[in-house]
């Protein structure tokens, strides 16, 4: 994975983990709460894309570096 890979991988990790928590704060998701317990499915994808988008890249800017 080149570096440039990387770090648009950790930019859109970034951005999405940005609108996972402004979703996590919306009303629409506080009212899902109120009646499942649980946050909406667009904020769990969100969060969970960011997250994976953030470490693919840092993994592959840790496994360029050691080239």
């Amino acid at each position: 994975m080149t570096r440039a890979i990387s770090f648009a991988l950790i930019a859109g990790g970034v951005v999405l983990l940005y609108f996972g928590g402004q979703s996590f704060h919306s009303l629409s998701n506080d009212v899902s709460r109120v009646f499942t317990g649980a946050p909406t499915n667009k904020t769990i994808f969100l969060i969970a894309g960011g997250v994976v988008a953030t470490l693919a890249g840092l993994t592959g800017l840790i496994v360029s570096g050691k080239r």
